[in-house]
């Protein structure tokens, strides 16, 4: 069953338990509410909770951990043979996977049935998988079809019985519920327990969360540096990706990769930070209510702006401005697409992220503070350089590292700003490209996923990954070293 009608149903079986707890609850005092311990609408919410809470908790789970159990088990019964020279078993897997969502696809469009596929030749298979747009990592095997066919058989069979158990568990959970529900049940006190539950599951889903990030990361990239050498990954300056030989002939490098990365976000930063702190400094300190109430939503509309817009502006105005004003003159290139046009726009995209920030952090700075600095003779100027921006500093360079992470992170103005190649060169009017639009161009098309070519993507990811947590750690070193603390 879809996991759409599973919502839908535990919604509706939610909604019964509510309605049938608080009914129930009121039927107990003779309709006299006032006898009940508890408003009548926590006897209802109680009911909600206990029917969805523990089926939703039980769905989750079973979503999480079935694929990896089913993996291991189709993998256990695969033979030896099934692996072809040059393969791993992630890679048979990852085929087997891909024809058993060919299956489900084709009997779900009707192009065969299940007593069908019984009779059905590999090749026949292979066809009908053909036709239904499947594509395979390689040669349709019967080892493959067979390990295909169980894992489908099995993901439909313990799809059925997750259905059954998540909605048996809300059935249970909702009439033990109603059966609780009496004029004596102190169920506010139980309601406001569940929901502090609630509130620290949902304030432990960021950590759940960096955790899953990190260690799909850390277990992807090992797959990948059991396939390619790490000190070819890590030390070469060559990227040149082949998919014909499953990495054979493949030079993963990430060195031109961080190179443009790095260059592009300097180049953004160079632009953003100026503009940004000195735009807040003028809005907060300087400015009057009127302009700034004008100033500052224009400001900010900047961030509102889709990247896929910066990037159109950076291929049509900027790029070809560039090139003509700067770099055909200067015989730096004939390229519209380079870093510097990237940088630019990219440092346009960032001013709200800075100034916004910033401006915010300083206008929290206490008004006693100005007013004793300016009535110790310091003029309004060398009250900002010596006790606001000090003050704010913490702010301030949280602001910078935003803007520095989504420097980093960003995609579409490089692919439209700066093109795809991968070199390492000092002339910003040329064409380069970061990390971020390798990440994408890797997992993108019809590749085998367990190939190096296509799990260096997360070789990427992590050191992306490191680079932001470096940043974190020396903004922090930053910020404890100069910020100046008052009481």
């Amino acid at each position: 069953m879809p996991l759409s009608w599973i919502l839908l149903i535990l919604a509706v079986i939610g909604t019964i338990a509510f309605l049938m707890a608080r009914s129930r609850a009121i039927g107990t005092v003779d309709g006299d509410a006032r006898r009940l311990h508890s408003l009548p609408i926590y006897y209802g919410l109680n009911g909600a909770l206990m029917a969805l809470t523990p089926a939703l908790g039980l769905l989750v789970i079973w979503l999480l951990v079935q694929p990896i159990l089913l993996d291991r088990s189709i993998l256990a019964d695969l033979p030896a043979d099934a692996v072809p020279d040059g393969g791993t078993a992630a890679l048979v897997m990852s085929d087997v996977r891909r024809v058993a969502d060919g299956i489900d696809s084709g009997i779900s469009s009707g192009s065969f049935t299940r007593d069908e596929l019984r009779d059905l030749s590999v090749e026949d298979v292979g066809g009908l998988l053909a036709s239904e747009g499947t594509a395979l990592g390689s040669a349709l095997t019967g080892e493959v079809l067979t390990a295909a066919t169980s894992y489908w058989q099995a993901r439909s069979s313990l799809s059925w019985i997750m259905t059954i158990a998540v909605i048996g568990l809300a059935l249970i959970g909702g009439a033990w519920a109603v059966s609780r529900s009496r004029g004596e049940f102190r169920a506010r006190n139980v309601v406001e327990r569940g929901v502090l539950i609630l509130m620290i599951a949902a304030a432990s889903i960021a950590i759940l969360t960096t955790l899953g990030i990190v260690l799909s990361l850390l277990f992807e990239t090992a797959n990948f540096f059991r396939q390619y050498s790490w000190t070819e990954f890590f030390f070469s300056t060559t990227w040149s990706p082949s998919f014909s030989g499953r990495g054979g002939a493949s030079q993963l490098g990430i060195l031109p990769l961080l190179w443009g990365t790095l260059y592009i976000s300097t180049i953004a930063l160079i632009v953003a930070v100026p503009i940004g702190l000195f735009a807040a400094i003028y809005l907060s300190e300087y400015a009057g209510k009127k302009f700034r109430s004008v100033a500052k939503p224009l400001i900010e509309i900047l961030a509102g702006i889709p990247t896929i817009v910066y990037g159109l502006f950076a291929l049509i105005t900027v790029g070809p401005f560039l090139r003509d004003a700067f770099a055909s003159p200067l015989g730096l290139g004939n390229s519209a697409s380079s870093v510097m046009t990237a940088g630019l726009v990219m440092g346009i995209m960032l001013i709200p992220f800075v100034s916004s920030l910033s401006d915010d952090i300083i206008n929290a700075v206490p008004q006693a503070m100005r007013d004793g600095s300016l009535g110790l003779g310091a003029t309004k100027s060398e009250t900002i350089r010596q006790v606001i921006v000090p003050a704010a500093l913490p702010g301030i360079v949280g602001a910078v590292l935003l803007a520095a992470s989504r420097a980093i992170g960003e995609t579409m103005i490089v692919v439209l700003g700066a093109g795809a190649a991968a070199r390492l060169d000092l002339n910003p009017f040329e064409a380069m490209t970061t990390v971020t639009v390798k990440i994408v161009s890797q997992l993108t098309g019809d590749t085998d996923f367990a190939s190096p070519e296509t799990l260096v993507a997360f070789a990427l990811g992590l050191t992306l990954f490191v680079i932001t947590l470096g940043l974190n750690v020396l903004a922090l070193f930053i910020v404890r070293k100069y910020r100046e603390q008052y009481e």
